[in-house]
Parts: structure tokens; C-alpha cells; sequence
């Protein structure tokens, strides 16, 4: 377990003795992915990806009408071992991954849709909801 996980799971605790770190309304898991993502925010990260339309492709748990059958279902994203089946699952590469999955791996189907650092920070937040 590395540091970012001791102090997520840390965060997690303190909040349910002080109502703390990050938002008053956000529960345990979403908590635990702002902190995983360095402030992202699953709430809007979840309006983000109707916006960039990944329901086109993605099935994703809690996103209205994302039950395509192009890409991967993005179920349980936070259990992954893996991030578009070539590198660790962290939250850093997530985001790079959702910024630009080709600068990854050129044989991606997943296109560059030029989400920004913010967004993208925002829709990794989301997807570390899903458990």
C-alpha cells in the first residue's frame, strides 16, 4: 500500500470522527477519491462524462444511458489491475490515460478527445467510486 492510500484511508477515518477533509456531503468512497485524486471531484467528474459523451462507448455504472458495447465497461474501475490493459491502474495514469489515450498506446481504439488535466482529474474521481 503506498503513501496516497494510507493517507485516503486515514482521511476516510478522520472524516467519519470529524466530518472533515473535503466536502460535508461527499460519502466514504467519494472521500476516498477526492483524496486518491489530489481533489477531484466524482460528482462533477460524473457530469464530465456525459459531456465528453463516453457513454458512447462505455458502460459505466450511474451514468445515464452508458451501456455501450464498443469499449470495456468501466465497472469496478477502482478494483483494476490495469488502465486500458497497459499500465498500473493509479490514479495518476487514469488521468493521463483520460487526457490521451492514444500518447499511450498508439493501438487504442479510445480516441484523444482533449479532455483537460481538471476534467480528467474529475472523471478518475468518479470512476474510483465504483467498486
Amino acid at each position: 500500500m503506498n503513501r496516497r492510500h494510507v493517507l485516503a484511508i486515514a482521511c476516510v477515518f478522520a472524516t467519519a470522527a470529524f466530518t472533515g477533509c473535503g466536502q460535508k456531503d461527499q460519502s466514504a468512497s467519494e472521500q476516498y477519491a477526492t483524496t486518491l485524486t489530489d481533489g477531484g471531484v466524482p460528482s462533477q467528474g460524473r457530469e464530465k462524462i456525459m459531456v465528453y459523451g463516453c457513454s458512447g462507448c462505455h458502460t459505466i455504472p450511474g451514468i445515464p444511458d452508458a451501456d455501450a458495447l464498443i469499449a470495456p465497461p468501466l465497472t469496478k474501475m477502482a478494483n483494476r489491475n490495469y488502465v486500458g490493459g497497459v499500465m498500473k491502474n493509479t490514479p495518476q495514469n487514469l488521468i493521463r490515460w483520460i487526457q490521451n489515450p492514444p500518447a499511450i498506446d498508439d493501438k487504442t481504439a479510445m480516441p484523444n478527445l482533449h479532455v483537460t488535466e481538471s476534467d480528467a482529474r474529475d472523471i478518475a474521481s468518479y470512476l474510483y467510486t465504483l467498486r
